[in-house]
């Protein structure tokens, strides 16, 4: 299965396993090894570089999307979809973009 942009996913690196936001638009994941993603944390600051995550996204607690610390993946370590966002999703990622450029 292919993520797509939107996608909840669970990460697997260097022993460590948790979950992530598939940032990179889904065009060119296909054709990638590397993919941008947000790391999901549960400590929520409610600050504008942060996508809310909870239950309606399949995850088990409420969390959050930290754009503040977007990484490149190798989209093989992407192990299990565990969510997706919901309808609005996709302008949610590029709201909280916009708020981490400053735009």
């Amino acid at each position: 299965m292919t993520p797509l942009q939107g996608d909840i996913w669970w990460a697997e690196a260097e022993d460590k396993r948790r979950p992530v936001l598939v940032v990179t638009r889904s065009d060119a994941i296909a054709v990638l090894t590397w993919v941008v993603v947000a790391p999901v944390t549960r400590t929520v600051r409610d600050i504008p570089t942060e996508v809310p995550l909870g239950p309606d996204e399949g995850l088990a607690v409420h969390c959050a999307a930290s754009f503040d610390n977007l990484q490149p993946i190798r989209r093989s370590f992407l192990t299990e979809r565990a969510g997706r966002l919901g309808p609005g999703g996709a302008g949610e990622i590029c709201r909280a973009l916009g708020a981490l450029a400053d735009c």
